[in-house]
């Protein structure tokens, strides 16, 4: 059976000393996937990605969709784990495109290429010069401020303009983005479309809890199945056709802008939440999972047909 590696970080595991009040997630999704895999052949087993430079050898394929810790101080250790596991065993997706996608300053490099993404400033470090400009440039009295590299709101600020300048600790520690609040969030919701091997799979509304703006579970967020328009669709199609690769999976995630349409806000190629439950059936018999599995399958069919053929 072929050995796939599922890498987790730390904070998922059950003997964790702070663990993430998320870690269902975590369970909910290897109770899909794993029979999933399984009906392909594929055994699916959970390994921190702490281990994977020296477990490389084990395995058939790397999957990094639950390291949910890279953004924490450990961006260095988790790409160098990758970059030594990948010389040894295939990882999907593959490190330069983890490497790119770790730092979300790539929102400008899309928009360079004319895919819709929300306006964005990068900026070094938040200062409150930089913060005073943004509210300019961007013709908004609330920004959210975000770290370059980080996850499920980790660091992140919503800052309305004449409040208090928010305290370092709470600010990105490096790099940030600045960007408009837009108020669609909480009218409306953010918009998860999942893709596996380049095609459409299912898609997810998820909405702040009341007096909140952040949509993840963790903050009191909830989700719901979603079908989106044609126009929708071709939205994100266009985002992801903007890319040069095909990933193995990606999550694009939208909000509606100003001008009514849909903007890119995150697209997610390293460890996205799969919202599993958003696609039909249960466990093994989620459609979901089951697309996940045979876009897997078909990457390692083609590398071994490559490397058949040399």
């Amino acid at each position: 059976m072929t050995k796939i590696a599922l890498l987790i970080s730390d904070n998922l595991l059950p003997s964790a000393e702070n663990p993430r009040p998320d870690r269902f997630e975590l369970v909910e999704e290897v109770g899909k996937l794993k029979p999933a895999l399984a009906a392909q052949n594929m055994e699916l087993i959970e390994v921190r990605w702490r281990e994977i430079a020296d477990r490389a050898a084990e395995f058939d394929a790397i999957l990094p969709l639950m390291v949910w810790d890279y953004f924490e101080g450990n961006e260095e250790a988790f790409l160098t784990a990758i970059a030594k596991a990948e010389a040894v065993t295939p990882v999907f997706n593959r490190f330069d495109v983890l490497k790119w996608n770790a730092d979300k300053s790539y929102l400008e490099e899309l928009e360079s290429k004319g895919a819709p993404v929300i306006r964005t400033i990068t900026v070094d470090g938040v200062t409150k010069t930089n913060v005073a400009r943004a509210f300019e440039t961007l013709e908004t009295d609330t920004l959210v401020i975000k770290p370059t590299v980080g996850g499920g709101a980790w660091r992140q600020v919503l800052h309305k303009q004449g409040d208090p300048f928010p305290a370092a600790d709470t600010l990105p520690p490096e790099g940030a983005l600045l960007q408009a609040f837009l108020p669609s969030v909480l009218e409306e919701g953010e918009y998860s479309f999942l893709y596996f091997g380049g095609r459409f799979s299912h898609a997810a509304r998820k909405t702040p809890k009341a007096g909140d703006y952040r949509i993840q579970s963790t903050y009191g967020g909830s989700e719901e199945t979603y079908e989106p328009t044609t126009v929708e669709r071709d939205t994100a199609r266009d985002i992801l056709d903007v890319l040069d690769f095909t990933p193995l999976y990606a999550r694009v995630d939208l909000l509606r802008g100003r001008d009514g349409t849909l903007k890119l806000i995150e697209l997610e190629m390293i460890e996205p939440y799969l919202y599993l439950p958003h696609a039909s059936g249960e466990a093994g018999e989620n459609e979901g999972a089951q697309k996940f599995a045979a876009a897997l399958k078909t990457r390692l069919e083609r590398l071994k047909a490559a490397k058949t053929s040399r």
